[in-house]
């Protein structure tokens, strides 16, 4: 085993594909469903609102998809990325674990977002369209996207949920810097918009309210604007892909493979960025691995939600896939991990829990917060709020070691940094973050108004 803290990969160790997890699945894919006629998707629905070429990534079943030269030549702009052995972290806790973490926070807008801001873009360029929408959280990524589509000469428009609008003001002018129009959602620019603010003028917003008005937006804009999603499509996972692949050759140099491998969900980008590519490895060369999917236990749509077919989307416009859900009519509480803040999950993440080859756990926002302390004080850099949830669980899982004595291996993704989430770190240095209490009686609201799927035969 190596004595090195850092490992780095230098531009020709760059992943030339992405790893398409769709070729190894233990379980067949659910059909996608259109929201109105409730049958299978066709192509043709869906290219109202994506080119051609994401819808064919969607639904390939080859394991391998090549990254287009273009493509790669915006990733070297921070890709590959550096692995860490925290090894200032282990001594803290004086565990005899030893914990990496993928830091995907030097990229140049601080997180793994571009990895499918950038592919996306180009697919998009590449099929002719000239604008695109989208929603975001926490703002990362509408950040990503904006700079991808100035890369690109695209226009774009983001639809950035109210609450994360007005916390976190200095995404969104990192946004318009690249030139992009961003809109506090629920807004009064769509039809959607205007309903919920009829309803309640001080609606916090929601990632499903977001996707719908920008989804709208796309969908009656006669072909002139596409729509773009940062989580949740299977595409948009295997363009994550790089940050596992990556991961797996750092490790060899490490001298080391992990006991188990950790990343925050919200709709499972970064976590099925880092862990397929392990997975890919467990399902056809047996090599055994703990993955473990960290949620907010605010909103905790694989450990308390239900495993069904939902819309994608809080208005029903969107798509109806299988998956792991709260409800699309559910609203989270307002927590500053805004990008994990979304009622379900992507459909080959919760058909793997489902499965059991993956472990979903939840954590509340104050534990979260004294982990990204610790670690920050430890290894010197600062979390964002949502990595921060895969750094509670890796310390937790390194303090179970420490208590038994066994050395595991313990690897998880820092998917981005926190520098433009300093309101939520004062908030909790000034003891004024609380806990959410898992809202039950919402979540069981909600559920009374998934779709009524007929049986698939």
């Amino acid at each position: 085993m190596s004595d090195q803290h850092k490992f780095l990969l230098d531009e020709s160790r760059l992943p030339k594909a992405w790893y398409n997890i769709n070729a190894d699945l233990p379980v067949p894919p659910q059909p996608v469903l259109h929201p109105g006629t409730m049958q299978p998707v066709t192509p043709d629905f869906l290219a109202v609102l994506f080119p051609m070429s994401l819808i064919m990534q969607e639904v390939s079943p080859e394991r391998w998809i090549e990254i287009p030269e273009p493509v790669r030549d915006i990733y070297k702009l921070w890709r590959p990325t550096p692995m860490y052995r925290a090894v200032r972290l282990e001594k803290a806790l004086d565990t005899p674990a030893h914990i990496y973490y993928k830091y995907e926070g030097v990229s140049p807008v601080g997180s793994h977002k571009p990895n499918t801001a950038v592919a996306q873009a180009f697919f998009n360029k590449e099929a002719g369209t000239k604008a695109l929408t989208t929603e975001t959280g926490a703002g990362q990524w509408g950040s990503a996207l904006a700079m991808a589509c100035n890369f690109f000469g695209l226009d774009l428009e983001v639809y950035m949920v109210k609450v994360s609008y007005h916390q976190k003001p200095y995404r969104r002018i990192i946004m318009e810097n690249f030139g992009a129009s961003v809109y506090a959602s629920p807004t009064d620019r769509t039809h959607y918009g205007r309903s919920v603010l009829e309803q309640d003028p001080n609606s916090p917003g929601s990632l499903g309210m977001a996707i719908s008005e920008a989804v709208e937006v796309a969908a009656t804009s006669g072909g002139a604007k596409k729509y773009s999603l940062g989580s949740v499509l299977g595409h948009v996972l295997m363009h994550q892909s790089v940050v596992g692949l990556e991961a797996l050759d750092q490790m060899e140099m490490a001298g080391e493979y992990p006991d188990m491998v950790i990343g925050c969900a919200g709709g499972g980008s970064n976590f099925a960025g880092f862990t397929y590519p392990f997975l890919w490895k467990k399902f056809t060369e047996k090599k055994n691995i703990q993955v473990i999917a960290v949620e907010p236990a605010s909103c905790p749509s694989m450990t308390k939600g239900e495993y069904t077919f939902d819309y994608g989307d809080t208005a029903a416009m969107a798509p109806i896939v299988k998956m792991y859900t709260l409800g699309h009519t559910f609203i989270p509480p307002g927590i500053h991990a805004g990008g994990l803040r979304y009622h379900g999950m992507a459909a080959s993440v919760s058909a793997l829990v489902n499965h059991g080859d993956i472990e979903a756990r939840a954590v509340n926002q104050l534990e979260t917060f004294d982990a990204a302390v610790q670690f920050s004080r430890s290894e010197g850099i600062i979390p964002a709020p949502e990595s921060a949830h895969a750094i509670r669980v890796a310390i937790d899982e390194a303090l179970k070691c420490k208590a038994s004595g066994e050395k595991k291996v313990i690897a998880f993704n820092l998917s981005g940094h926190g520098h433009f989430d300093m309101t939520a770190y004062e908030q909790y240095l000034r003891g004024q973050l609380q806990d959410y209490a898992y809202p039950a009686e919402m979540v069981a609201e909600a559920m009374t108004h998934l779709p009524q799927v007929p049986a698939m035969g």
